[in-house]
Formats: C-alpha cells, sequence, structure tokens
C-alpha cells in the first residue's frame, strides 16, 4: 500500500503578518514605543525647519509626516487596547518600575511633535483650517500630558519609587523635557488664534513652559551627569540614552527662537530684545549640544565594538538630534550665518541616518518575534 503525504502549503505573506499579529503581546507595550513616533516626526520638522529648499524637500518631509500620525494612530490604538485590557501591567509600569514609569514623557512629545508637522508640514496636504484644529487639539491635549508628566514622575519617584541619584541616567530627562516641546510647538499656533488676549495668552504660556521645562532640565542634569560618573550606565544597551541629554539642549534653543518670531507682532515691546537674547542663547547652548553629541557618538562607536545589540533605546539617536536639527536652522535663520546652516544640514543627515538605522532595526525585531512577542 502507498501512503501519499501531502505538505501543508507554504503561508502566504499575508498569513504570516497575520500569525505574527496574533503573537504581538500588547502587555509588553510600554510608553518608550512612542518614541518611534517622535523620531518620525522630527524628521519631517527638521526638513520643513532646514534654511534651504532643495528639490522634493517638502514632498519628502510630507512622506514622513504622514508616517508620523499613522504611527500616532497605530499605537494610540495599541494603548488603548494595553490600558483597558492589561491594566495591572500598566499599574506596575507606571508605580512599580521606574524605568518605564519615565517613558511616559514621551507620548506628549509625540502629540506635540506630530501635532506641528501637521501645521508646517501637512497643511499642504489637509488645508490651513483642518491642520490648524488638529493641531490645536495636540498641542492642548500634549501639553496637558506634558505637566501631568512634569509633576507626577518627579512626584512618584520622590514618594514611592526606589531609586538612587548615584544610580541616574539620561532616561530621567524625560518627564521634564516635555514642558519644553509644547513651549517649542505652541508658538506655530499664535498667528492663527484671534488678535488680542488669546495669542498673548499663548505666547506667555508658552514661555511658562520654556520656564518649567528648562529650569527642571537645570535641576536634574547635574543628578544626571553624577549618576553617570558614579555608577556608569548598568548596560551597553542603554547607551544610546546618551543622546537625550541633546534634546533639552536643542529643543530650549528652538524654543526661544519660536517665541522671538511670535512676539513681534503680539508683544511688540519685548521684541527688541528677544531676538538678540535668542540668538546669544542659542549659540552657547548650541555649542554644549555638540561637544556632547561628540561623546555621546564616541561612547556608541565604542558599544558597538563591544557588542551593544539593537534595542528600542536606539531611538534615541534621533528625536534629540531632530531638536538640534531645529536649533541650528533656528539660528541660520536669524543671524544669516551659513556655518549655522551647514550644521543644520549636517545634523539633518545624521539623523536621516539614525532613524534609518533605527526604523530598520525595528522592523526586522518585530518580524523576527523579539519585539512584543508572546
Amino acid at each position: 500500500m502507498v501512503t501519499l503525504l501531502s505538505a501543508a502549503p507554504p503561508m502566504s505573506a499575508r498569513a504570516r503578518l497575520t500569525a505574527r499579529a496574533r503573537r504581538l503581546d500588547l502587555s509588553q507595550l510600554t510608553p518608550n514605543w512612542y518614541a518611534v513616533v517622535m523620531g518620525t516626526a522630527i524628521v519631517a520638522n527638521g526638513a520643513a525647519a532646514l534654511p534651504v529648499r532643495w528639490p522634493g524637500l517638502l514632498g519628502f518631509a510630507e512622506v514622513a509626516w504622514a508616517l508620523g500620525l499613522a504611527a500616532l494612530l497605530l499605537l494610540g490604538t495599541a494603548r488603548a487596547v494595553h490600558l483597558t485590557r492589561h491594566r495591572e501591567a500598566a499599574r506596575e509600569h507606571l508605580l512599580e518600575n521606574p524605568a518605564t514609569a519615565v517613558f511616559y514623557g514621551c507620548p506628549p512629545m509625540a502629540l506635540l511633535s506630530v501635532g506641528l508637522g501637521t501645521l508646517t508640514v501637512g497643511s499642504r496636504v489637509l488645508g490651513t483650517g483642518p491642520a490648524v484644529a488638529i493641531d490645536l487639539v495636540l498641542w492642548t491635549a500634549g501639553t496637558l500630558y506634558a505637566l501631568a508628566v512634569a509633576v507626577g514622575i518627579p512626584y512618584l519617584m520622590i514618594t514611592r519609587h526606589k531609586v538612587s541619584p548615584l544610580g541616574a541616567n539620561p532616561t530621567w530627562l524625560l518627564p521634564v523635557v516635555a514642558p519644553l516641546v509644547a513651549s517649542a510647538a505652541g508658538p506655530a499656533l499664535v498667528p492663527h488664534l484671534p488678535a488680542g488676549s488669546a495669542r498673548e495668552a499663548l505666547l506667555y504660556g508658552c514661555a511658562t513652559l520654556f520656564g518649567i521645562g528648562l529650569l527642571a532640565t537645570l535641576a536634574l542634569l547635574p543628578v544626571v551627569l553624577t549618576g553617570l560618573v558614579h555608577s556608569k550606565l548598568s548596560a551597553l544597551a542603554l547607551t544610546p540614552t546618551l543622546f537625550l541629554v541633546l534634546g533639552p539642549l536643542g529643543q530650549s534653543t528652538t524654543a526661544v527662537h519660536q517665541l522671538a518670531d511670535a512676539a513681534g507682532p503680539v508683544l511688540p515691546r519685548l521684541a527688541p530684545v528677544a531676538l538678540p537674547l535668542a540668538e546669544l542663547y542659542g549659540v552657547a547652548v548650541l555649542g554644549v549640544a555638540m561637544l556632547w553629541l561628540l561623546l555621546a557618538l564616541a561612547a556608541n562607536l565604542r558599544a558597538r565594538r563591544a557588542g551593544m545589540g539593537f534595542g528600542m533605546t536606539w531611538w534615541a539617536f534621533t528625536f534629540p538630534v531632530g531638536t538640534c536639527v531645529t536649533g541650528a536652522a533656528a539660528l541660520a535663520r536669524h543671524t544669516g550665518f551659513a556655518g549655522f546652516t551647514g550644521l543644520a544640514v549636517g545634523l539633518f543627515a545624521l539623523l536621516l541616518a539614525g532613524w534609518a538605522i533605527a526604523a530598520g532595526g525595528t522592523a526586522a525585531a518585530l518580524a523576527g518575534g523579539r519585539l512584543l512577542a508572546r
């Protein structure tokens, strides 16, 4: 008797994707995943801010903005599932795990970055009216979220989390940087508000957010540096987080220039002072940022030689560098100095390389079941 053995037909690409989707474990979906949105949105915002206009640059920015918006919608849906079906895991991530809790600074920055991109880049696609409305919603939600995180996470670190200043690392900056992002994104909305008190209120509010983020960062940076010198980084995988120090430096530079631009028509008595201060501040702070960039690059090259593999921390290559792009671009726009133009372009090239590496690594890890897999 002959027995016929029939092999199962090979799975189609769609079937393989469906099988992988079923294996996703959303209980592991921590807020650090919003770094994907931040890193993609800053590519669009950086391209739009560049003081050069190459053919196709704005079209490229629109594609990056669309990817960032799609990632925000997809991740927001997944997080909603996580928060409803995996409440205990979400509670543990926030209340019991300080290493995860600090990443709650990422969701508001993702909202703010996509909102700004919608106004500055997406308006060509959506129209000015819808773009303004979307940005207003995202900026408001992101700012309230940022303030809640800037208060809530330090509160938990003081009252509940078991942490030591000697173990501090750059991820501790994430909750307090979020108000700085709000202060840099808000001034773009000022011209779209009714003239008078509404514009003044938004501008003063953005200046307040700048002060909150800057002073909180200045208070926390010495703690972070002390922890790095004393305890080093606890794992090679954390080495990319060194780039996070660039975030408040580049973002505050961007913010002071955005505030100076908005102050001209709204608060003319401050305009003669605001712009020179923004230029002096930006030159000094961006200089420190470039010094730290060299340090972070050297440390990460050393970590790669020591065997550092891909992790979600690699997204730290993107958003912080992107804030330096927008900061250098603002300096180039206001000073007219070609050196700042060249710096902005060079940093943008570095940003694109970092995004490609992080996005490629994430896609490969998801496809291989090394992230969010049951």
